[in-house]
């Protein structure tokens, strides 16, 4: 009797709750202004360059491939979203390239070569790089490393 009364409160949780989550909160002529704030968009970029790390170590080069353009197109976003950042004194449409474009493109040639030696010394100058723009906007306390374990279980690279 117990479980069937648990069931029926949770139940009766999903079917009051069910509206707010599926209500259309849009109206005819408003549009969507949403801006990813610069923390979500560095955080979604320490993801990628986990999974990069993972699937060059893998030798997966189509999954490589993949996380390096989405890596450049979350610095494109953080450029577009974000050309200045509170008390970062030089703008990141200029601090971004300058740190990332030449390791991002070593990394496309090895990748595309499809070479775990450049791979990896690539992949070791886009972390250096990293750290020197975080070293460059006083946001130094950010350290970004190798990753030594697999926080992913649910993909396979």
């Amino acid at each position: 009797m117990q479980q069937h009364s648990i069931k029926v409160l949770r139940w009766s949780l999903v079917l009051i709750l069910l509206p707010a989550c599926t209500a259309n909160t849009h109206q005819a002529g408003v549009t969507d202004n949403f801006t990813p704030g610069l923390g979500e968009i560095m955080a979604m970029s320490a993801t990628r360059h986990a999974k990069l790390g993972l699937a060059g170590q893998a030798q997966n080069w189509e999954l490589a491939a993949y996380e390096v353009d989405e890596l450049l197109e979350g610095f494109e976003d953080a450029v577009k979203y974000h050309p200045t950042h509170k008390e970062i004194k030089r703008p990141l449409t200029e601090l971004i390239p300058e740190y990332m474009d030449q390791p991002l493109k070593e990394l496309e040639q090895a990748v595309k070569n499809k070479n775990s030696q450049a791979f990896s010394a690539g992949y070791d100058n886009l972390t250096a790089a990293c750290n020197a723009c975080h070293q460059a906007t006083d946001f130094g306390f950010n350290r970004v490393i190798r990753p030594n374990f697999n926080p992913f279980s649910n993909q396979q690279f």
